[in-house]
């Protein structure tokens, strides 16, 4: 059957649509065209690409070579833009110039735009995409409604979320094992949820980050941070997916937001610890190979690079306590003594491994690609010295292991010494004779230990042998638990220090013996029918290179301030910087403004002083003025009246007569209690002088109100200079002091019979005056028949400190008014 297309078109004689027979040829005709212009177009658009690509080197616009590192082409970049940035330099092309260096650098820091350039010249990123991502989704299916939904760029099927559920792991998982293990190994952790749809797009990216550096050590892990917050909480997570790196017992955050392999192996590079793998050249190979003294073996890892290669990174870092390794570039001129000494390819990667011997390796490897498991099995056999140092826990676990459950004993001969260079014949004596030895490691093993640092240790040992020197003694020790050792000393065994005297013949005869009665103890106590003499009980060693004090300190500030770095971006830094620079504000105005006052204070003394001199040139070394008030009209509320609760104000009567004398007294027997009368607001005690001349109508009624009596009192003021009377406004009270005051606690009216019975008495008229009992003009008469005693005024305050310690003991009378009389001026 013949098909005849059928074509409908608009025929305007007919005023509508027709079906019309057309000819085959003039369809096919059509499509042709349409498919050669198509060609056309695509071919014409790789053609300017590859003409652009020809004519723009990205290499030679950054000056590097074709197999330059990542890190050679951020060098490069940073030079040529500041040499061509266009606000810095003056020359007519830098605009044009500094964006071909861009470009070029755009393309080189991405390792696939970088890989397509050198396959295939491609420098156009769209050309690359459609190239390498051609798109047959829809070839052979139904539509998809999540892609219908969602966009044509969005491939449910594509999406496989099950891999995070296969390495999903609990917060108690990666408290008991991630955090441990990531001293020793990097640790990359996924953050996802079940409907997050960005992190299905990135579970092909993870995929291929674990095909990628799972080979090399890197363990790999995933979180549902749906079920863990508050493990999401702790580290620190800002979105979903995240990818996180303990390291070392530290939580880094990767912030990139592209999971891209490459970009994740230079994270892990910039975060494990600086110079784990320091740069050896022919200069400073022996220093590195003669440096065991720390205990650790050295290695050397070689290779025709710039920079070492992750592999090594990881596998320096889970051997830093036992090994210290070091890097040397074959294609540098600088290595070429060294590739002369070990005779090495210079186009292969190569580790040599040495212990205290720097003239051969104990182990070495050459391969284009060493393999991380190979790395580990040749380092882990040899990761000891030949006479390792017990100086720590750990170091004695590796060295010397418990066995409770083989039935062969494994046996570790120690040398106790003395870190000092004196004992360094005997540990080389012990060395040779480990070297020497025909019997496996596995079976023994030989070591030292230093007796100032390991004491409790070596006590331990030698508690039940009853030996009492040890250094230079040799013991044998096998390890029957964690707390458990079993012992036996060779005394026969002792090694010699250095000594000039002694000749080497005598060294050599010593050294012979020493390893013949080792060598008979320890193929005596190999035999499973033999057991060794003591068992001690002892605690974990000394850890000799734990750091100090201040280096843990330093390491948590250089912790906390990479932290900081690593979290805290622009939205957090400025209003932190804004709280931290108006607090440093507020302190600096704080100090300025304290300053100045201090320094007006200082003036103002230096005055005063100046002007005491002036006045009177023996009271210039007299004690600081007191804060005396003058008790008068306008300050008669503030200082009696509206007293606190807890306030008192001191008063001293005096006149204008006696008032230059009493006041210094008065100042001098209340300074000690200065620190009561201060500026702050809460005033616990006051002190005031008044004119008895001003105040005689106040003090007059005080007395009465006191006394309950209703007539008018009949004072004569020059009697009651002196007097000072301790005012509490809040309670209504006062206490009195003269010096002829008969005080007494048995209340006011014994009080007025006794000072009426004193102004009766003939030898002195002036006992009562002070309160009012003037005696009256026939009694003064009579008493003129005896010599009355007088009283000085440089005599009147004589007995007032101790009566102010009795006003603050609390034992002095009190009398109670019920209200205080207004003060009035004469």
């Amino acid at each position: 059957m013949r098909l005849i297309p059928i074509v409908i078109k608009f025929c305007p004689e007919r005023k509508g649509y027709v079906k019309c027979k057309n000819s085959s040829s003039s369809i096919y005709r059509r499509i042709h065209y349409c498919w050669l212009l198509a060609v056309c177009s695509i071919l014409l658009v790789l053609l300017v690409g590859q003409v652009a690509a020809a004519g723009t080197d990205p290499y030679k616009i950054m000056g590097v070579q074709r197999h330059a590192t990542l890190q050679e082409i951020r060098r490069a970049y940073k030079q040529l833009a500041k040499e061509w940035h266009p606000d810095k330099s003056d020359h007519p092309e830098a605009e044009t110039k500094f964006v071909e260096i861009k470009q070029a650098y755009e393309l080189l820091s991405d390792s696939e735009r970088r890989k397509a350039y050198d396959l295939h010249g491609i420098t156009n990123e769209d050309a690359y995409l459609y190239k390498e991502r051609p798109d047959y989704s829809s070839y052979g299916r139904f539509p998809d409604p999540f892609e219908q939904f969602f966009g044509h760029n969005f491939n449910f099927h594509d999406q496989d979320i099950s891999l995070f559920h296969k390495l999903s792991i609990t917060s108690k998982y990666y408290e008991t094992n991630i955090v441990p293990k990531s001293h020793h190994t990097p640790q990359i952790l996924m953050f996802y949820s079940d409907w997050c749809f960005s992190c299905m797009k990135a579970a092909n990216s993870f995929k291929k980050m674990i095909d990628t550096l799972e080979p090399f050590g890197v363990t790999f892990a995933t979180i549902n941070a749906g079920h863990e917050n508050q493990l999401v909480r702790k580290v620190g997570v800002h979105s979903l997916p995240c990818v996180i790196m303990v390291l070392d017992g530290h939580n880094y955050v990767y912030k990139e937001s592209v999971y891209n392999t490459q970009r994740v192996v230079e994270f892990i590079r910039q975060k494990l610890p600086y110079k784990l793998l320091p740069v050896v050249d022919d200069d400073s190979i022996d220093t590195f190979l003669r440096g065991w003294a720390d205990n650790r073996v050295r290695a050397l890892v070689m290779e025709p690079r710039t920079q070492p290669r992750l592999r090594y990174l990881i596998t320096a870092f889970h051997f830093r306590e036992r090994v210290a390794f070091g890097f040397v570039q074959l294609a540098s001129e600088k290595s070429k003594q060294i590739q002369e000494r070990y005779k090495l390819h210079p186009s292969l990667d190569t580790l040599l491994i040495f212990n205290e011997d720097a003239s051969r390796p104990v182990a070495s490897i050459s391969m284009s690609d060493i393999p991380t498991p190979t790395l580990n099995n040749i380092i882990s056999v040899n990761k000891f010295l030949a006479l390792p140092r017990l100086s720590s826990q750990s170091m004695l676990e590796g060295v010397c292991p418990a066995e409770w459950n083989r039935p062969r004993k494994r046996l570790c001969v120690v040398l106790v010494t003395e870190n000092t260079a004196t004992h360094d014949e005997a540990r080389n004596a012990m060395r040779r004779i480990a070297l020497e030895s025909s019997y496996s490691p596995e079976r023994v093993r030989f070591a030292y230990i230093y007796q100032e640092k390991q004491a409790e240790f070596i006590d331990a040992l030698a508690e039940h042998s009853k030996l009492k020197e040890t250094v230079l003694k040799v013991v044998i020790i096998w390890r029957r638990d964690t707390k458990h050792i079993k012992y036996e000393w060779v005394h026969e065994a002792t090694l010699q220090s250095a000594d000039k005297t002694v000749e080497n013949e005598t060294h050599e005869l010593n050294y012979n013996n020493t390893k013949q009665k080792l060598d008979g103890a320890i193929q005596r106590l190999l035999r499973s029918s033999e057991a060794l003499s003591y068992e001690a009980e002892v605690k974990d060693l000394l850890d000799e290179h734990a750091q100090g004090l201040v280096v843990r300190i330093l390491n948590k500030v250089l912790l906390a301030f990479e932290y900081m770095t690593d979290n805290l971006g622009q939205e957090h830094i400025l209003p932190a910087l804004s709280v931290v620079g108006t607090v440093a504000f507020i302190l600096a105005a704080g100090y300025l403004m304290s300053y100045l006052v201090r320094i007006e204070e200082e003036n103002i003394q230096k005055k005063q002083s100046k002007g005491a001199d002036g006045k009177n040139g023996k009271t210039a070394n007299y004690v600081p003025e007191l804060r005396l008030h003058e008790l008068r009209a306008e300050k008669y509320n503030g200082l009696v009246r509206l007293l606190k609760p807890g306030c008192r104000t001191i008063v001293l009567l005096t006149d204008m007569q006696s008032r230059n004398k009493l006041i210094p007294s008065f100042h001098k027997a209340v300074w000690p209690y200065r620190n009561l009368d201060s500026d702050c607001r809460n005033k616990t005690l006051m002190f005031a002088h008044m004119l008895i001349e001003k105040g005689i109508g106040w003090y007059a009624e005080l007395l009465r109100l006191s006394l309950s009596e209703s007539r008018e009192m009949k004072i004569n003021p020059r009697n009651c200079i002196g007097t000072v009377i301790a005012l509490n406004g809040h309670r209504k009270y006062f206490c009195m002091y003269h010096a002829k005051h008969p005080e007494s606690n048995r209340g006011a009216k014994r009080m007025m019979k006794m000072t009426r019975q004193l102004s009766t008495m003939p030898s002195d008229p002036e006992a009562g005056a002070f309160l009012g009992m003037e005696s009256s003009d026939s009694e003064a008469s009579t008493s003129d028949i005896s010599e009355p005693k007088i009283l000085l005024e440089e005599n009147l305050l004589d007995g007032l400190p101790n009566w102010l310690d009795r006003l603050f003991e609390g034992t002095t009378h009190r009398y109670y008014i019920n209200y205080w009389p207004d003060f009035t001026s004469k």
